[in-house]
This record gives structure tokens, sequence and C-alpha cells, in this order.
């Protein structure tokens, strides 16, 4: 039996689906504004506003929590909407779990600002944490949807430059193949939430141009070797659970540690429907435990 919380979730998302493949950008964009600071983080935490390298960013930090681990969090909503208020609420949650600080990232939208600017814009942030005295061992990268495209894209952008690696990343959703789908495909996979012309907005806002064959845009197809551990999440009805496996199967096959977790009957970013929801709940507790676990190791090895 489906539980009353994931029926009344899943018709939300129905609406949601509709308003994000026909509302015009300007007034999505001005309803997540809007909305911003209207759910309650619920968690004793402190938050403040900062300039991170020329990029604005949020830090999150938990009462009493170390320094250490930070977590470098890379919002999704399809390289075109900003942060939301349930990103917000979900990395307090997860803050509050590890007791340590998170840092969200505010990067430039498409398709004002096409490929590279968001990846730029991170790999600033990333590289700001550092210069704060941060040791890349101690930072965790982690996104959600095309902020899971981007920490993907990040790790590759740091190896291919020789730069400092952070500890591990975590992809929730990602998009790891942004060429063109095959409308079967599409149609033979319907999406709760992704609407085939939300999709297709996403894509050509943020490529532009460029060449999606690109690894720094589509990760799928870069050289996954020498990266730090992966955890990588999927629910099995979203379209890009396919995206997710391949990634994963990719990645190992090239000696990347790689943990996926494909959870049934879940939609695109679960997690973000908070603790209305037992399976964003317990997969939050799982990154939690992943980033401690992580840490831990990189502290016995150091």
């Amino acid at each position: 039996m489906t539980p009353h919380s994931e029926t009344r979730i899943r018709r939300y998302m129905a609406v949601i689906r509709l308003m994000v493949g026909y509302m015009p950008t300007g007034l999505m964009r001005w309803l997540q504004k809007a909305s911003l600071y209207s759910i309650p983080l619920n968690q004793p935490i402190h938050t403040q506003q900062v300039i991170a390298g020329g990029v604005p960013c949020e830090w999150f930090q938990a009462e009493n929590g170390e320094a250490h681990p930070v977590v470098l969090y890379l919002h999704g909503g399809g390289f075109i909407l900003g942060v939301s208020a349930p990103h917000r609420m979900m990395l307090a949650q997860l803050t509050t779990l590890n007791q340590s600080r998170s840092l969200m990232v505010d990067y430039r939208l498409a398709p004002e600002h096409p490929f590279p600017a968001a990846l730029e814009d991170c790999l600033t942030a990333y590289r700001w944490l550092l210069k704060q005295g941060i040791p890349p061992e101690r930072i965790v990268v982690a996104g959600d949807s095309a902020g899971g495209n981007l920490t993907l894209a990040l790790l590759l952008k740091l190896r291919e430059g020789g730069e400092p690696l952070p500890a591990a990343g975590v992809c929730l959703s990602p998009p790891t193949d942004l060429t063109e789908r095959d409308e079967t495909y599409i149609r033979e996979h319907p999406d709760l939430i992704l609407h085939p012309r939300a999709m297709a907005k996403f894509r050509n806002g943020y490529i532009a141009d460029n060449d999606p064959h690109n690894p720094l845009i589509s990760p799928l197809f870069g050289d996954l070797r020498g990266l730090p551990p992966l955890l990588v999440y999927a629910g099995s009805e979203e379209i890009l659970c396919d995206d997710a496996v391949r990634l994963a199967e990719a990645a190992q096959a090239a000696g990347t540690p790689v943990d996926l977790r494909v959870y049934p009957r879940m939609w695109h970013v679960w997690q973000i429907s908070g603790d209305s929801l037992p399976q964003a709940t317990q997969s939050i507790e799982e990154i939690a435990a992943f980033i401690r676990e992580t840490q831990l190791h990189k502290i016995g090895t150091s």
C-alpha cells in the first residue's frame, strides 16, 4: 500500500510538472524568489550570506557544529532556476545531521549565462573554500539534478587542471547525458516531475551553441578515472534513472568507487520532500552517514 503522504506529494508534483513545463521562466523565478524563505528550516542552523570570490553563496552552520566536513552544495533547477526553499530546507537537515557547515552556491543561470558560466562559479566557490584554509580532504561536493551534473563536471575540471580533489561527490538524480533524447524513449519513460517541454528548455538553455558531448556538459562521456568516491541516487520512476545507472557503470569500469542507490517508486530528487516523505528522510540520513564515513577514512589515511 502506498503511504498517504506519498500519494499526496505525487498529486502536488503533477501540478508542479505542468507549471515548469508551460510557465515562463521569468514568472517561475519570481515565484521562487518570493517563497525562498517561506519554509522554516526547523533546524538549529545559523545562516549567513557571503560572496565567495565574487559568487553569491549562503553558509549553513549547525549549532555547536564542527568546522569540518564542509559540504559544497550545488542546487538543481534545470540550470535555469535558482535556489529554492526546499533546497534550503534539505541542506539545513543534512548540515544538522552532520553537525557541520555547508555552502550553497548561487551560480549564474541559463539561458542568460549558458555553459560554462555555472561550472565556473562552482569552481570559483570551491577554490574560495580552499583559500579559507579548508583542506580539500575535508570538503564534499554534492548536488541535485543540474547540481548533480555540475558536481561531476567540477570533479572532472579539477582533475584535468591538476587541482586538489575533494573527499567525495554526492549526486541526486544527476543528468549525466545532455545529448538529445529519442522521442520514443521519452514517451516510454513518463516522468512525474520532468515535463518533456521543461527538459528541452533546460537542455537548450544551458548548452546553447556548445557540443553536448563535451564531458563538462555530459559527464558520462568523460574519463572518470581518479575521481573521489561517489554516492549516486536515482528514483526508479524518473526518466533520468538510466543516466545515473550508466554513470555508475562507467565510474566502476574506470576504477572510481561508486555507490549507486536506486529507490523504488521514487521520482526526481524526492529528497527535497522533507520530513513528510520517509524515503526522503532515509536518503538524507544515508548521505550524512556517507559523508561522516568518508571523513573518518580521510582522517585515518592522512
